[in-house]
């Protein structure tokens, strides 16, 4: 089952809720729901937050069973406090996710380049050009 998250899987924009269903009755309620600021978090940091507090907190422990170094464990931390924080600007933490997703290889490269360059258009206020066919 696809882990809860905020973010649009493709473009990493923010999601709405507008409905919920009983899965043992069928009775749907309809509104708009307000995530947690857990489920603010990428699906990436939700299970980085699971280690974590499995760990005890610990971030060294962190660093080996991530196998990478203590920096980049605390740099990970340091974004996830920003996001529960309401810190990251929307721009920001939508570059990280993009970035976070090309380390987990849901993204290409490719991929990932044309969603921070209308990531750029965007915050610059222009809109892609547009060539006229011969």
């Amino acid at each position: 089952m696809p882990v809860v998250t905020a973010r649009c899987p493709y473009c990493y924009g923010q999601m709405q809720v507008r409905s919920l269903v009983c899965q043992s009755c069928g009775t749907e309620v309809r509104s708009n729901f307000a995530f947690t600021r857990l489920l603010q978090l990428a699906p990436e940091q939700q299970r980085f937050v699971i280690r974590f507090v499995v760990a005890s907190g610990s971030l060294k422990e962190m660093a080996e069973v991530l196998g990478v170094s203590y920096p980049t464990v605390r740099a990970r931390l340091d974004r996830v406090i920003e996001v529960l924080r309401g810190e990251q600007p929307a721009e920001s933490e939508r570059r990280a996710a993009i970035l976070d997703a090309i380390e987990e290889k849901r993204l290409s490269a490719e991929e990932a380049a044309g969603l921070l360059h209308r990531e750029n258009e965007k915050e610059e206020g222009t809109s892609p050009s547009k060539e006229k066919e011969a």
